[in-house]
């Protein structure tokens, strides 16, 4: 296997949470000279007194993307959260190409396309696009949604006694955001080439599943119940959810619903060494987050 380890690595959106847990994983798999992007760096100061390099680097400042980029070698893009990302990304994977970074990882989603149905999805669809037609070597790491996010859902569904989704009763394979991390710094110290990997969970989980799961560790009844994707956009909007991700959550069920959320890979454990946490492992050792 091929070791990046000397390599200049950098990670943008650093001081996020997928991007501080890629930086903790480069660090313990003994990587040499890292570079944490992120728009605050005095946010970073802890990692620049372990001698991580902390750059400015900010997706809507041309500057800022030259001087970060300068001097890597291989760089890991986390998709960022806005309504102009397609432009963000773009813009860091030419200001990458120009610096001379020989390989690209990104963080992306699984079925990307450019459907006008897709919502945000199609925004990966066209930084895969990018990446591609930049002729780096790359990594398009295509997350499967975060078992993480059911800890963010299980307030109103443990509130409500419902849980409202519209994947029509088909499966998800979450994925924790710590696992995806590590296997985005494994792509970072290792890969080669040009290829996708779904990043995924070890099996699919349907969301009469994640309400089970929601009882079991609670003691609270919680139900799931089916909506098309029309009612359920309604309701997060009519919660206060703003309608960009909104949309995105919508179309993420949607597409689960169509099946294309219950692949199943080893792409975490190929890049990481080990076997992906199940969600009821991770809520489990979570348990506490759910009555909070």
């Amino acid at each position: 296997m091929t070791d990046f380890s000397n390599s200049t690595l950098l990670v943008t959106g650093a001081n996020g949470n997928l991007g501080r847990i890629v930086v903790e994983e480069l660090l313990a798999r003994g990587a040499k000279h890292i570079v944490a992007g992120t728009r605050d760096t005095a946010a970073l100061a802890g990692f620049a007194d372990r001698g991580v390099d902390v750059r400015r680097l900010d997706f809507d400042d041309a500057a800022s993307l030259q001087s970060a980029f300068a001097g890597v070698d291989r760089a890991l893009i986390i998709s960022t959260v806005a309504a102009n990302r397609t432009e963000q990304q773009s813009a860091a994977i030419a200001a990458a190409k120009a610096a001379g970074v020989s390989y690209l990882a990104y963080t992306s989603a699984p079925n990307a396309r450019p459907n006008a149905d897709a919502g945000g999805i199609a925004d990966h669809y066209w930084t895969e696009v990018a990446i591609a037609a930049s002729g780096l070597d790359f990594t398009l790491l295509r997350n499967h949604i975060y078992a993480d996010m059911t800890i963010v859902g299980a307030g109103s569904a443990l509130a409500s006694g419902q849980l409202f989704e519209a994947t029509g009763g088909k499966g998800r394979n979450y994925v924790t955001r710590a696992d995806a991390a590590r296997a985005a710094a494994g792509a970072l110290l290792t890969a080669t080439g040009k290829q996708i990997l779904d990043i995924t969970g070890p099996a699919p989980v349907q969301q009469a599943e994640v309400a089970a799961l929601y009882t079991k560790l609670t003691g609270k009844q919680v139900t799931a119940v089916t909506l098309t994707g029309e009612q359920l956009l309604g309701g997060l909007q009519a919660a206060g959810v703003p309608s960009f991700m909104a949309q995105l959550l919508v179309a993420f069920d949607l597409d689960a619903a169509q099946g294309h959320h219950a692949v199943v890979t080893d792409a975490v454990k190929q890049l990481t060494g080990r076997e992906p946490e199940s969600l009821e492992a991770f809520l489990t050792a979570n348990k506490a987050a759910l009555a909070g």
